[in-house]
């Protein structure tokens, strides 16, 4: 028979495991949101440098996509449900919200402490606001967005008595 302490130490490594891939996951949407916030804001022809928060928002839109995709298909892939559609909404609105807590950060650091350096910018959305968006997304991730029962493993029966 297996000690009791069994059940809550593979609870804790499944929840460390899928920690872990999230957290993969959100680094390679980070990537992709870092990267293209900073293209379209500093790069060449700087397309959007005058619209901080619309490069923002196209470079959230661009990571949410393939974080969605990381999220339902390996971090949260045993919590999928039937319902993709109610999953994608959930997904989108969960991201909206992300999405505003990086935005207003950058808004707030840009129109109120008039911190307008590349840095300055990079700092308040992309560390400051992406850490606690982050927070926020795994939370709702797990409440409101993959919802299924993870498949649970089977247990042996008990062994049989000798008597």
């Amino acid at each position: 028979m297996a000690p009791a302490t069994s059940a809550p130490r593979q609870r804790l490594a499944d929840r460390v495991r899928e920690l872990a891939k999230f957290g993969s996951v959100g680094a390679l949407a980070y990537v992709v949101d870092l990267g293209l916030f900073n293209l379209l804001s500093f790069g060449p022809g700087e397309v959007l440098g005058h619209k901080p928060l619309t490069a923002k928002v196209v470079s959230v839109a661009v990571a949410t996509l393939v974080s969605w995709l990381g999220n339902r298909y390996w971090t949260f892939s045993e919590r999928r449900t039937a319902t993709r559609g109610r999953e994608l909404a959930a997904f989108v609105v969960v991201n909206v919200g992300g999405m505003l807590v990086a935005v207003g950060c950058l808004a707030f650091s840009t129109y109120v402490l008039g911190l307008t350096s590349p840095l300055a910018k990079n700092v308040s959305a992309n560390v400051v606001g992406l850490a606690l968006g982050t927070a926020f997304r795994y939370v709702a991730y797990r409440r409101l967005v993959f919802t299924g029962s993870p498949a649970q493993p089977t247990e042996d029966p008990a062994p049989a008595r000798v008597v």
